[in-house]
């Protein structure tokens, strides 16, 4: 492992919650992906498929930052067993629902209480954030992190489509549930690099969507999530068409393989200058992206194109994840890094919702037009929004950055850093 990735690692406790959030996270590749396969093989209805599976991403996205808002106030340990065992029970009940055959509505009323699965993700960076804080080092953080991310997409769709294929139509998202039972429970085991919970009157009484800064970055998420809804839908009903549905798991890890090798490389540097310029530059490379997509006509030609595509995914997120640090109150991180999943989650439903209805209708290849629409979307708000994230970060209330429950000494920092990180992450 690179030098810069064996220094975040230094910090007792932070392989044991980096492993737990990998666990917890695979449902966040294989919920979706694995709904929309479930439904499919039972039904052969993609546009219901796709509507279950954005009703689940709607009701991730409501639910999603008052989960984390309420980890910010009293503890990631407090807050996310009660979340994590609601959204267990539901998914259980939509497995049952599809595989029973009861009626439509039912599968919808279990996947608007399944979306209070916690965002995982954003719990392990506030981990991140709270021993490496204003150092250089937050970037490699998370960009391994999101290198993580890359790799549950890279696994979770082979295991999710995979299993519901080949075993039983539920196989996928059932053990989507295990992992995510089993990561949580092992990440708040975890009390000594768990973030200092900030009461109620330690926010300032501010709304964290208020921030203009975030307000941008959620925005052009929702477009981008669009991208990622409707590929996935898209992918499965295109290698169906093709005659190797189970094929589809392997095209979208090309997807996720490409985004996983830039942020390992992304990772390794140490770049100054203007990130709000980066993160536009980012947004715009995934919009010239999805142009090959609407020449797909095979299946390794679609590979290749999505794993080129997948190139500017994690730097653009990486880069996203340091501005939400940079634009958000210290005590409520949490809950601004959860905004912009949520930004995603509600593209993510209407990207597949979209993506659905125009296979059902036109068949499966002109469902890539909705990604393509969604990458000038996303292209067109971000740079609308650009001067929002330009120039000095604004004034950050909620005082100095959240120490882990071990203390200030959790960690032995690295000072060498500090300069590095000017540019890089607030």
């Amino acid at each position: 492992m690179p030098s810069p990735y064996r220094e975040i690692f230094a910090a007792p406790g932070s392989k044991a919650f980096s492993a737990a959030g990998l666990l917890g996270r695979m449902p966040l590749s294989m919920f979706s992906i694995g709904i929309v396969t479930m439904i499919s093989q039972i039904t052969g209805r993609y546009g219901l498929a796709g509507a279950v599976s954005a009703a689940l991403a709607v009701s991730a996205a409501v639910l999603g930052p008052q989960i984390s808002r309420l980890v910010d106030r009293h503890g990631q340990s407090r807050v996310l067993r009660p979340a994590t065992l609601v959204s267990l029970a539901a998914v259980t009940g939509l497995l049952l629902s599809a595989q029973q055959r009861w009626p439509d509505w039912t599968l919808f009323v279990f996947a608007a209480f399944a979306g209070c699965v916690p965002s995982v993700g954003s719990m392990v960076r506030a981990r991140w954030a709270a021993i490496y804080g204003g150092r250089g080092l937050l970037h490699t953080a998370y960009a391994f992190e999101s290198v993580l991310d890359e790799v549950c997409f890279i696994v979770g769709p082979i295991l999710s489509i995979g299993l519901s294929t080949s075993w039983f139509p539920a196989a996928g998202p059932l053990l989507a549930a295990v992992f995510l039972a089993i990561g949580v429970v092992w990440l708040t085991t975890q009390r000594a690099t768990e973030p200092e919970p900030h009461p109620r009157g330690e926010h300032g009484g501010g709304h964290t969507l208020r921030s203009p800064g975030l307000q941008v970055l959620v925005a052009t998420f929702v477009a981008t999530g669009m991208i990622f809804g409707a590929c996935d839908v898209v992918t499965v009903a295109y290698a169906e068409a093709e005659g190797h549905k189970s094929m589809a798991s392997l095209v979208l890890a090309a997807y996720a393989l490409g985004s996983c090798l830039a942020g390992i490389v992304f990772g390794l540097l140490r770049l100054s200058g203007d990130m709000a310029r980066r993160w536009l530059v980012g947004v715009c490379a995934m919009a010239v992206s999805m142009i090959p997509l609407q020449l797909v006509g095979s299946l390794p030609f679609l590979a290749v194109a999505l794993f080129v595509s997948g190139l500017s995914i994690a730097p653009t997120m990486v880069t996203t994840m340091a501005l939400v640090e940079q634009h958000v109150p210290r005590a409520q991180l949490t809950e601004g890094m959860t905004w912009t999943s949520t930004g995603l989650a509600v593209g993510v439903a209407l990207g597949s919702s979209a993506a659905g209805w125009v296979v059902d209708v036109h068949g499966a290849a002109a469902g890539y037009a909705v990604s393509g629409v969604a990458g000038v979307l996303a292209a067109a708000v971000a740079f609308l929004g650009y001067r929002r994230l330009h120039g000095p970060a604004p004034q950050r209330p909620g005082g100095p950055v959240p120490q882990p429950r071990g203390g200030s000494d959790a960690h032995d920092g690295d000072d060498r850093n500090d300069d590095l990180s000017k540019g890089i992450v607030a």
